[in-house]
C-alpha cells in the first residue's frame, strides 16, 4: 500500500494570505501546506479522499494519473472545492459519473456547488458527472477495504477512513478534521501500521485536535507511527519534529509513505 499525503494544511494553507511568521516565509518545502488530502493506492486501486482547492496542482505535482474512487469526508470548503477538476478523470473513464461517496451532509455540498455535474454522464466532454452514494460501513474490492466510521467535527460529524490492503494485510488508519476519536473509531483504527490523525495547532480549538490532543488520541490507539496533518502556520515542522513524542511525526505535503512487509517506509 501507498499512502500519499497530497496536501497537508488547513483551509488557509501555508504560506497565509499577509503573513510573515517564521512558518509562513520558511525556505524549508515541508512548511509550505496545501489543504488536506491524500491519495491512496492498494496494489493498483487508486483511492482519492477529498478534493482540495490545488487538486489539480497536487495531481500534477505528484503525478496522479488515474483515480478508481473518490470519498469525499465531508463538504467544508478546503475539502470540497475542488471538485470540478474531477472532470478530468470523468475524461479517463469514458465519460462516465464518478461515484462520490461521503456523508448526507457531503451529498447536500456537492448537489449546492455542483449541480451541473449530477448527472449518469457529463453533459459534454470535459465536464464532470458525479453519482452521490452514503459511504457505507465498509467498500469492499478485489484489492482490500475501506472502512468508515463517524468524527465529531463542530456542528457535522466527518467520515473516517481505515483502509486494508488485501495482498499484504497493511492497515492505515486516516482521522482527519475531528475534534476527539470515539471508542468505536479507536477500536477500528487498533491494529493498523500507521495512522494519520488532525493535529491542528498548540491551542485548543472547539471542531478540532490541538497537537496534545492528537498525540493522546495516537497512543490509545497504539500504531507504531502515527503522523498529524490539517497544520496551522504555528506548527514548524523543524521545531515541532523535535518535541513530538516518540512515534508520532508531522506529515508534508508530497510524502508519500509506503505500508509493505517488513514495515513502514517513508
Amino acid at each position: 500500500m501507498e499512502v500519499i499525503f497530497m496536501g497537508t494544511g488547513t483551509s488557509q494553507g501555508v504560506p497565509m494570505i499577509a503573513c510573515q511568521c517564521a512558518v509562513c516565509t520558511s525556505a524549508d518545502p515541508r512548511n509550505h501546506r496545501t489543504r488536506a488530502s491524500i491519495h491512496v493506492v492498494m496494489d493498483g486501486l487508486h483511492i482519492q479522499v477529498d478534493a482540495a482547492p490545488e487538486f489539480r496542482l497536487q495531481c500534477l505535482r505528484e503525478k496522479v494519473a488515474q483515480l478508481d474512487v473518490f470519498i469525499l469526508t465531508h463538504g467544508h470548503n478546503d475539502h470540497i472545492t475542488g471538485m470540478d477538476d474531477l472532470r478530468r478523470f470523468c475524461d479517463l473513464r469514458d465519460g462516465t459519473a464518478l461515484t462520490v461517496h461521503t456523508t448526507d451532509e457531503g451529498m447536500a455540498r456537492v448537489l449546492a456547488m455542483f449541480p451541473y455535474a449530477i448527472a449518469e454522464r457529463p453533459v459534454s466532454k470535459g465536464y464532470a458527472a458525479f453519482k452521490l452514494v452514503e459511504m457505507p460501513p465498509v467498500l469492499e474490492f478485489p484489492q482490500g477495504s475501506i472502512r468508515s466510521t463517524l468524527l465529531p467535527h463542530g456542528g457535522i460529524n466527518t467520515l473516517g477512513l481505515v483502509f486494508q490492503e488485501k495482498s499484504s494485510g497493511k492497515k492505515f488508519a486516516y482521522y482527519n478534521d475531528c475534534k476527539r476519536i470515539p471508542h468505536e473509531a479507536v477500536a477500528l483504527a487498533k491494529g493498523a501500521d500507521a495512522v494519520c490523525l488532525d493535529g491542528l495547532r498548540v491551542e485548543p480549538h472547539p471542531s478540532h485536535m490541538n497537537i496534545e490532543e492528537a498525540c493522546a488520541a495516537a497512543a490509545e490507539i497504539g500504531a507504531p507511527v502515527t503522523y498529524l496533518t490539517h497544520l496551522t502556520h504555528r506548527i514548524g515542522h523543524e521545531e515541532w519534529s523535535a518535541r513530538l513524542p516518540r512515534g508520532v511525526q508531522l506529515a508534508y505535503d508530497g510524502l508519500r509513505l509506503h505500508l509493505q512487509a517488513g514495515g513502514a517506509r517513508a
